[in-house]
C-alpha cells in the first residue's frame, strides 16, 4: 500500500479544479485527476505536469453512479487507500434567472451534478477512508448558497449549494471521532469559464482554501464553511 497521501479531485480539466490538483501535488500529495472526457482530462495533465508533481488519471462522470463507484474502486485497487476527496465539479445553468420562471429541468440537472454527485462520492469514499483512520472531504460551495445573504435569482444554483452545505454539516456530525474531517468552502468570484473574465479573484486565490482543507492536521476543523481559510456564516 502506498504511504503517500492520495487525493481524488472532481472536475479537473480546467479552472479551479485544475489549480487545486496542481497545488495539492505541490504539497506532496499524489492526485487522481478526473474528468468526464478522457482526452480533455489527459490534456489538462500536460498543463500542470512537472516540478516533481505526482498525478494519476481516472475517468469520472459525477452524474453516473457506476462511474463514481468505479473511480473509488480504482483508487483502492491502485493505491490501497484514499485520503482526500475534493468535490469540485459543478454546473451553473440558471445564472440570474428568476426562480419564479425556473423550469424544473434546470433544477433537476443542477441538483444531480452539484448535490447528488458529491453525496454519492462521499458515501463511496468514506468506507475506504475509515479503513485507514484518515480522511478529508472538501466540498466547493459558494457564497450564493449562504442563507444569511440569500438574494434573488439563480434558484437552482443557490439551492444546490445550500444543500451541499447541509450535507457537509450532516456528514461531519456523523463522522465525528473518525479522523475524517468534512468541510465546505467558497472560492469567491474567480476568473474561470464559470466566473467570467470580470471576476475579482485568481484561480490561485480560489483554490487555496480547498487545498488547505484537504491537508488539514488531525486537530483541524470539521463541519465548517470557509473562505480564505476563515469561517464564514452559513
Amino acid at each position: 500500500m502506498s504511504t503517500t497521501r492520495i487525493a481524488l479531485v472532481t472536475g479537473c480539466n480546467r479552472g479551479i479544479g485544475l489549480e487545486i490538483c496542481k497545488e495539492l501535488a505541490d504539497t506532496g500529495v499524489k492526485v487522481i485527476v478526473t474528468a468526464r472526457d478522457e482526452q480533455k482530462g489527459r490534456e489538462s495533465l500536460k498543463i500542470i505536469a512537472g516540478k516533481g508533481r505526482a498525478f494519476d488519471f481516472c475517468v469520472l462522470d459525477v452524474n453516473n453512479e457506476k462511474s463514481i463507484h468505479a473511480a473509488v474502486a480504482y483508487a483502492e485497487k491502485t493505491f490501497g487507500h484514499l485520503d482526500a476527496l475534493v468535490n469540485n465539479a459543478a454546473i451553473s445553468i440558471d445564472g440570474g434567472q428568476a426562480g419564479l420562471n425556473l423550469g424544473l429541468d434546470k433544477l433537476r440537472q443542477t441538483i444531480e451534478t452539484n448535490v447528488y454527485g458529491p453525496l454519492l462520492l462521499s458515501q463511496a469514499a468514506v468506507p475506504l477512508m475509515k479503513k485507514n483512520g484518515y480522511g478529508r472531504i472538501v466540498n466547493l460551495s459558494s457564497g450564493m448558497g449562504q442563507l444569511n445573504e440569500m438574494g434573488a435569482g439563480s434558484l437552482a444554483y443557490r439551492t444546490s449549494k445550500s444543500a451541499l452545505n447541509a450535507i457537509t454539516r450532516i456528514l461531519a456530525a456523523e463522522l465525528k471521532g473518525t479522523n475524517i474531517l468534512v468541510n465546505t468552502m467558497c472560492p469567491g468570484w474567480v476568473r474561470t469559464d464559470m466566473g467570467g473574465a470580470n471576476a475579482t479573484r485568481s484561480v490561485e486565490q480560489g483554490a487555496d482554501t480547498a487545498v488547505w482543507l484537504a491537508t488539514l492536521p488531525d486537530d483541524g476543523p470539521t463541519g465548517g464553511f470557509f473562505r480564505d481559510r476563515k469561517p464564514i456564516p452559513w
